[in-house]
């Protein structure tokens, strides 16, 4: 009978998840061989994802192999920075010791404050922050691989995300695993985890795992774990309808002495307090005590809260443990055994109760921080006063919260709770006194936090609410500071060119006293007229220099240097530019203005750029990027420097540089249309490359084209991007109307650059003579300063009218340059104007595939094997060449095909679409003449063309 039965709450064994099992150990296979990878452990709550990852941790006993486990915390929005990460680098501590963190414990002492004093605000910045973390698991790993465990991710604050994200997409640690459960049934649509996991989801190395719900046979097997003998059909039927599969559910009946018990509530929380309600009334206290505290609670806390002696405590304690509600915690603490539990307890306590044993809670902490970890304090002690509803309470706590988030660089948590604090100043009627500072000075703050978060949308309307408070006439200087961070931000968002708030602002400033602030916020209206009128911006830049001059302000002047170099691109030439940049640049870096020095790195790059001189452009913009991360710009500055250093490495052929770089300026996340630089250029490798993700780039980066206000700049380029995609697709009709179109857009003459590189692709399609003559009209009104401007000028000219000295003057013209791209085209072009001359037209053809090979633009390779064929000549070198036949890039694909390598894992393990791939192993078949790939290697051997 049921009733004499033993039983077990918690089964020893793990039913139904072999596959799961086998899962893990094979993604922890891949990392001893030094492939990162991680497993996204999903399902509803109670199925048993933490014991599918504590089975399989277990499994490891023995092994050389180090696990770490770390948990997310339910604190509300705000969360902790960091949580799971800080217990893990916790538990390294307890095990290892100091020594593991390899003399850099002042670093780590953000995250762990137990190490000392970390260093002074200012000189540890959040990607350095990331980067350490990243590191220490490298150097980890190299002893043992590590397993890395991260409990409930649906709880996860921000700044976990963005490290998780970082370590899987940027840091890469080769025998890192990392295993993070979350909860499938908590993703509401507007959760933040859903996009996450999609991100993370298209990562190499990352795969996700559903653990589902037990079939029958699973439920009468666990059951019979349980019960310690075989359940009768009656009993799995009905706890296999009542649980559903749900393996927590399943213990929970057989739990209770009877699973068939019909007196059951249907509801989770029922079902999880009728366990509750049969412990001992002194337990059931403690645990509505503990409940309150967390899923984790300390026995010195608890033992403040509850209010009771040790040895009442310790038998109610002990009491749970016996009835599986709590377990302990290997740090020396509790937790319960499944969050269900702790919500159903809490959800389940009187109004005046939850209120009473939050404020207990606070004031404990408040007494003695040091009863939690010393890191989560402040963010506790918030979190407990404003479910205690002790509204004043709540203000200033959150307050000090905000400020100790915003120490750790947790931007997006400060962001949280700076909002909580305004939401309850309209409820404390002395929140000025208590925080000591004003509803104006709040909603400034947390705009500015807002941007530094990336949620430029809610920072545009607490900017919009804070000139709602103010009136501008009173506090000209400071309504004309919020009106330019509109501007900006409205511009940024595209959408508008911020033109009516920089005039106001710029009428509000005339009224103002000309001091140093005075200056840098009439350069900041310069800043937003440069993207609107280029002689309105280069007129105030000079009233500034003068005004600076007459002040003896420095960084001003060099500031208003930065800006009318920036406001006159396109209207001077950047020879004629370069020297007063150079300048200010230098005053910049002898004032340790770092400000300045980035945000002209930009403009100095861009300058080097439009004059050929690549190399320098590169190294330019590449100076910039840490000094942009020094100051905290690296979404904004940081991203358009990143952008700037790739486009130069592009036109020096080094495109899987440049790619990387442009995938480092995608995880910084730029908000708005800080974003199109990256997309518009990593699309134009993809699309060259003929990558499977170039469509979908393509997509996100036109997409801005239907924002109601988009630079000159922004728009020329996307607009071209756009003919491009429509020729790569194949699609003439479309490419032509894009074409038609664009090539009347005023922005071309705006910003000759990006005005050439749109005539020269519309000119790829001009099939009417209409658009002909506007690409002709358009082009003879360009200047032609630089020389990729005379190359692409000459290229149109070839392209529109044809002829063979067109085209060697477009080869020459390039060649000039020095983009091997552009040049690799152009002498297709030249090769089919030539035809009659077999030997030019198979040499042309042969430099032009070379130059394909080694991008890996697998199109253009196509387009010059259909030209070959087409004009009946052969451009391969033959075997006999040796070690010269192939190229670097073909050599790496053919190590890898010696190896045994499918197309598929070559792209893999060389960052490129298998079309590509495909493409270079067709070549490299063709140069050797051979017939297969075992005959390719086989040949490589013999010639030595694998020797290093």
């Amino acid at each position: 009978m049921l009733e004499l039965m033993t039983v077990s709450a918690h089964s020893s064994v793990l039913v139904g998840r072999d596959a799961d099992l086998a899962t893990l150990h094979e993604a922890l296979k891949r990392v001893r061989g030094a492939e990162p990878s991680a497993v996204l452990v999903g399902g509803e709550a109670g199925v048993g994802k933490t014991r599918l990852v504590e089975e399989f941790s277990r499994s490891l006993a023995g092994e050389r192999v180090r696990v770490l486990t770390g948990q997310c915390l339910e604190l509300g929005e705000e969360g902790l920075p960091f949580a799971p990460f800080a217990a893990a680098l916790r538990e390294l501590l307890r095990h290892e010791g100091r020594a593991a963190f390899d003399g850099r414990e002042p670093e780590f002492a953000r995250l762990l404050p137990e190490l000392g004093p970390p260093p002074e605000f200012g000189e540890t910045r959040r990607g350095h922050l990331f980067e350490l973390v990243g590191s220490l698991f490298a150097r980890l790993g190299e002893d043992q691989p590590v397993v890395l465990v991260i409990e409930d991710l649906h709880w996860a604050d921000r700044s976990t995300r963005d490290l998780i994200g970082f370590l899987l997409r940027s840091a890469r640690v080769p025998r890192l695993l990392l295993l993070a459960t979350f909860r499938t049934d908590e993703l509401h649509r507007g959760h933040p985890l859903r996009p996450f996991l999609a991100e993370l989801e298209r990562v190499r190395g990352v795969q996700r795992l559903e653990v589902d719900r037990l079939d029958r046979d699973g439920t009468a097997e666990l059951l019979g774990h349980l019960l310690g003998t075989e359940p009768d059909a009656p009993v799995v039927d009905a706890v296999s309808e009542r649980a559903q599969g749900i393996p927590f559910f399943i213990e929970q009946f057989a739990g209770t002495g009877d699973p068939r018990c019909g007196d059951i509530p249907e509801t989770l929380r029922d079902l999880l307090l009728s366990r509750v309600d049969q412990l001992p009334e002194a337990a059931q206290r403690v645990l509505r005590v503990a409940a309150v505290g967390g899923t984790q609670f300390g026995h010195d806390l608890l033992a403040r809260v509850a209010g009771v002696d040790d040895a009442t405590l310790e038998s109610a304690l002990r009491a749970a443990v016996a009835a599986q509600m709590i377990v302990f915690d290997p740090a020396g603490g509790y937790e319960f055994r499944h969050a269900l539990v702790r919500e159903a307890v809490h959800d389940d306590l009187l109004p005046g109760e939850h209120a009473r044993l939050h404020a207990r809670y606070a004031e404990a902490i408040e007494a003695e921080p040091q009863l939690v970890a010393s890191d989560r304090a402040p963010a506790e002690i918030a979190h407990h006063w404003h479910a205690a509803h002790d509204h004043p309470r709540a203000l200033v706590t959150a307050r000090r919260a905000a400020d100790d988030a915003g120490r750790r660089y947790a931007s997006a948590e400060q962001a949280r709770l700076l909002d909580r604090v305004l939401e309850l100043w309209e409820q404390v009627p002395d929140a000025a006194t208590l925080l000591g500072t004003s509803h104006l000075d709040l909603l400034e703050e947390a705009a500015l936090v807002a941007i530094d978060s990336g949620e430029h949308m809610r920072a545009l309307t607490l900017t919009r609410v804070a000139l709602g408070d103010l009136d501008c006439e009173a506090e000209p200087v400071r309504a004309a500071r919020l009106l330019i961070r509109r501007a900006k931000l409205l511009r940024n968002a595209g959408k508008s060119d911020g033109a009516a708030e920089a005039r106001e602002a710029y009428r509000l400033l005339r009224t103002a006293p000309r001091d140093p602030l005075w200056l840098r916020l009439l350069g900041d209206v310069a800043y937003v007229f440069g993207g609107i009128d280029g002689d309105e911006a280069g007129r105030i830049a000079q009233e500034i220099k003068e005004a600076a001059a007459g002040l003896g302000d420095e960084e001003a002047l060099v500031s208003a240097e930065i800006i009318y170099g920036q406001a006159c691109g396109g209207r001077i030439t950047a020879v004629d530019a370069l020297p007063a940049m150079r300048q200010a640049m230098e005053r910049a870096r002898a004032a340790g203005d770092v400000q300045n020095f980035a945000h002209g790195l930009v403009n100095l790059s861009d300058s080097l750029f439009e004059l050929g001189a690549y190399e320098e452009s590169a190294a330019t913009a590449a100076e910039g990027v840490p000094h942009a991360d020094r100051i905290g710009v690296s979404r904004t500055t940081g991203v358009y420097l990143l952008a700037n250093h790739a486009e130069a490495l592009m036109a020096l052929g080094r495109w899987d540089e440049a790619d990387a770089l442009l995938a480092a300026a995608a995880r910084q996340d730029p908000p708005g249309t800080l974003a199109v630089p990256w997309l518009r250029l990593r699309a134009r490798i993809r699309l060259a490359r003929g990558h499977e993700g170039a469509e979908a780039l393509v997509s996100r980066a036109t997409g801005f084209l239907g924002k109601p206000f988009l630079t000159a700049e922004t728009r020329v380029s996307l607009l071209e991007l756009r003919i491009l995609a429509s020729l790569t697709a194949g699609d003439q009709a479309a490419a032509r109307n894009h074409a038609r179109a664009a090539v009347q857009d005023r922005g071309i003459w705006d910003r000759p650059r990006y005005g050439w590189a749109l005539l020269t692709a519309a000119a790829r399609v001009a099939g009417d003579a209409e658009t002909q003559t506007l690409i002709r009209s358009a082009a003879a009104e360009l200047p032609q300063r630089y020389p990729a401007e005379r190359a692409y000028a000459a290229e149109i000219s070839a392209l529109l009218d044809g002829g063979a000295d067109r085209w060697l003057a477009a080869v020459d013209a390039w060649r000039a340059d020095g983009q091997p791209y552009q040049l690799a085209v152009a002498l297709l072009g030249l090769a089919e104007a030539i035809a009659s001359d077999r030997h030019a037209a198979t040499e042309a053809i042969a430099e032009s595939t070379a130059i394909a090979t080694d991008l890996g633009a697998a199109p253009l390779i196509e387009s010059a094997d259909v030209l070959a064929r087409r004009l009946g000549v052969s451009p391969s070198t033959p075997a006999a060449a040796g070690t010269e036949v192939l190229t670097a890039r073909e050599r790496e694909v053919l190590r890898l095909v010696a190896e045994g390598q499918s197309n598929s894992r070559i792209a893999q393990r060389l960052f490129i679409s298998p079309k590509t791939a495909s493409v270079h192993v067709s070549r490299i078949i063709a140069k050797l003449e051979v017939t297969n790939r075992v005959e390719a290697a086989a040949v490589a051997h013999r010639l030595g063309l694998l020797d290093d």
